[in-house]
This record gives C-alpha cells, structure tokens and sequence, in this order.
C-alpha cells in the first residue's frame, strides 16, 4: 500500500490548485508534466564521464503526485471546481476533466482578518474568543484531516495573500512569547503566524509563499527545531525578480556596472488587487527589493554598483487577470564607463509560474522531515531557490544569485544520498 501524503493549504489564490493535480489532468502533446525540479529535472552525479545524470524524482525517495491528497482554508465558500472555473487561468476543457475531483475538495472556514488584507473579504471565516482559539482551530482541523484522508505525512503551504507589512516584536522573540501574545489577542500576530503555529505545534511542515514576516521570527524557529517540522520561506520567486536573479548575476560576473533598474508590474488577480493596498504592497516591495543588492554587493564593489537606483512598482489592472506583465528598463555600463541599456517585457502567468513551485516544495519539504539530518535544522536554506526573499538564521546573508541557489539544491540532495558534491572544478580531467 503506498504512503499518501497530504498538502495542507491555504487557498486565497484558488487559480492554482488544478495545476496541482496535473498529473492526470494534462497530458498529451504540448503538455508538460509535473514540476520543475521535482518531475523533470536532472542531477548530475560524480565526473562528467561517468554520464550519470538521473532524474530527481528516480535519485531520492519523493512521494508520488498520485499519492497526494488535498485540503485548505478559504474566506469564499467556492470548492475548487467553481474557484478554479472563476479564475480562468486553465483552459475550461482541462478543468472539466476532473470536475468530480476539483468538486471534492471545498474549503474550510479561514482564519481572517480584514486589517492585514484590506482589500478581501469574505462569508467563510472562523471566529474565536482570541487568536489562540482560533490556532486551536485549526490544530483541530488538521488533526480531523490526518484522521479522515488516510494521509500519514503532511505539509502546509502559505499561498494566501500579502498582509500588511509588519516589523519583529517582542512578542516574536520567543515562542514563550508568542503563546503569551496569542492568548492575549495581541495585534501584531497575523493570521498568517496563525497558521504558522498551528501547523508546526502538530508537527507539519510550514512553506511561506507570500513575504509576510510569518515564520520568519524566533519563535517559529524555535518551535520549527523543538517538534522537528522543517520551514521554508520566503515569497515565492516567479516573475519579475526570477529574472533579476538571472540577469544580475551575469552583470557582476562580466563586471558590468549599472546605473539603475527600473521595475513596474501590471497585474489583475487577486493578488494584484491585494496589493493595490499601500500597506500590503511595502511587504512586496521590500522583498523584491534586496535581491540587487545581496547579489551585486555594492559595498565590495562600490564602483560599479554603489549607485544604484532601484525601482519597483505593481499596478493592478483588472483586465489582464492571471497573466501578469512585468517591465523592465536596466541601465548599465561597460568598459571605459560607456552607457547601454536593456529592455524587458516578460509576459507571463503568474499562477503557472507558481504552481510547480509548489508541488517541489510538498515533496522537498516532505523528504526534508523524513532525513534525520534536514529536519533537525528548522530553516531549509537549501529551498532558496524558490523565494524571492530566502530565509537563513539570524546574522547570514541570504543567497539570492539563482545559479548559487541551484547549486545549494542539488548539493543537499546528494549530500542527503552520500554522493560526492560537484564542485565544477575539473582539474582531475587534465592529470
């Protein structure tokens, strides 16, 4: 019999969850499978003779997208089928092939709170004496779903939406802290951190998909270590700033110098109308807006990137839905200080981005809980890849130069499997 494992979720982006069940929803050609890393990519073990260079999925002991089941929390009463029908991010005629399946899954009522997302509201939401009841919720709703799905692994993944920016407090510094400050319905506990502690007080696996603080605070690193339920976060990176952590690490390995990148989105989903809110936008802005300056380091080479003028903006523009766009002007400069300039535009969908994103992270996170090694380590800085905004431990830099961030992966996994760690050195090919 195999082992099932379980996603639990929150939706507030329900364009996505058909994409999560692809493996039986889109086939044939044009069609590609699964996820990125997960499905369909490669690693490459030992010399570059050996000509080892399997399929992730077929080199370590991922679950099955087949044995996935699925559940989640929304503020809209929808099920998945009508949410995934609204969005219109997929094609009707894919949708309708797992209608019976989409049907099956409805949401649970949402922990919520209209003065950390403005700009939603909905009928499906919990209510509670203070925000430790309402975790105590949740706990009983997952503790329901372990009992009912027949699941015995599970992860949580954040895909709801930007709340409104917040700094660390006292109340994050411990989890003692933290418990004190949820029982006293204390302000600065977002529903997001709600979900964080539910999550990991039943020992599940926490992903942070949106640049809310969440679990990027002492106290969900404390409580992530003491019940061994790995965390990861955050922001997802698809659009925008995956093309940053392209683009600038190739600048500064050329040594070009830039002038100024200039940014701006237009974006009709719901996460565009989220964060046409001030407030909800800062936590955005701040997050896309340390990926330069981690990767070019301007202290160390002031000369070329000590004057940067970085840019970012997100218009919501309800007509263009799910398929955001996002411009680009970068202004650089090469030799002798002569001016060059580069244009984008990147024409992309913003759920399809995302979607892939979160299936490697159910089955990366869920083989992280299952090494003895990983999930001792709380935060999984080897899952960078995938944010815009990558956790580490207090006082270490995170690594945001995407081709670092691929390397990190890869070299866990074969670390995880005793194999040797590619360094691309090469010199044993010339002895």
């Amino acid at each position: 019999m195999r082992r099932r494992v379980c996603r639990v979720f929150h939706f507030e982006r329900p364009q996505i969850y058909v994409v999560r069940h692809r493996t039986t929803l889109i086939t044939g050609p044009h069609r590609s499978e699964g996820t990125r890393h997960g499905q369909l990519g490669t690693i490459r073990l030992g010399k570059r003779t050996d000509a080892r260079c399997p399929k992730i999925r077929d080199f370590l002991p991922l679950a099955d997208l087949n044995d996935l089941v699925f559940t989640g929390w929304d503020i809209f009463t929808d099920d998945m089928y009508a949410a995934a029908s609204k969005a219109g991010v997929l094609e009707r005629e894919l949708i309708d092939r797992i209608q019976p399946f989409l049907e099956s899954i409805k949401p649970l009522p949402a922990v919520f709170n209209r003065n950390y997302v403005r700009k939603l509201d909905g009928p499906n939401v919990k209510e509670g004496k203070n925000r430790m009841h309402l975790a105590e919720q949740l706990r009983a709703d997952i503790r329901e779903f372990k009992r009912s799905s027949g699941a015995r692994r599970f992860v949580m993944i954040w895909c709801g939406s930007t709340e409104i920016f917040l700094q660390p407090r006292e109340v994050h510094q411990s989890l003692k802290a933290f418990v004190s400050a949820l029982e006293s319905n204390d302000e600065n506990i977002s529903p997001s951190m709600i979900y964080a502690y539910a999550a990991l007080s039943e020992g599940v696996p926490f992903a942070n998909g949106a640049p809310n603080l969440t679990v990027d605070i002492p106290a969900m690193h404390e409580l992530s270590r003491l019940n061994e339920a790995p965390i990861c976060g955050k922001d997802f990176k698809t659009g925008q700033t995956l093309v940053k952590t392209i683009l600038a690490p190739g600048f500064k390995a050329r040594m070009l110098g830039l002038h100024g990148w200039y940014s701006t989105n237009i974006l009709g989903n719901r996460d565009g109308e989220v964060l046409d809110d001030p407030e909800s936008f800062k936590t955005k802005e701040v997050s896309k807006l340390g990926v330069l300056e981690h990767i070019l380091q301007p202290q160390v080479y002031p000369e070329l990137y000590g004057k940067i003028f970085h840019k970012v903006g997100i218009n919501y523009y309800p007509p263009r839905g799910d398929n955001k766009e996002g411009w680009d002007n970068i202004d650089i400069f090469g030799w002798l200080g002569y001016p060059m300039q580069i244009k984008i535009d990147f024409l992309c969908r913003d759920s399809i981005l995302a979607a892939p994103i979160v299936l490697d992270l159910v089955l990366f996170l869920d083989l992280a809980q299952r090494c003895d090694e990983l999930r001792r380590l709380g935060i999984q800085e080897w899952l960078s890849f995938y944010f815009k905004s990558p956790m580490t431990v207090p006082g270490l830099y995170p690594e945001h130069d995407l081709f670092i961030q691929s390397m990190k992966l890869k070299n866990t996994l074969r670390h995880v499997k005793g194999e040797e760690q590619i360094t691309h050195l090469g010199l044993e090919y010339y002895d």
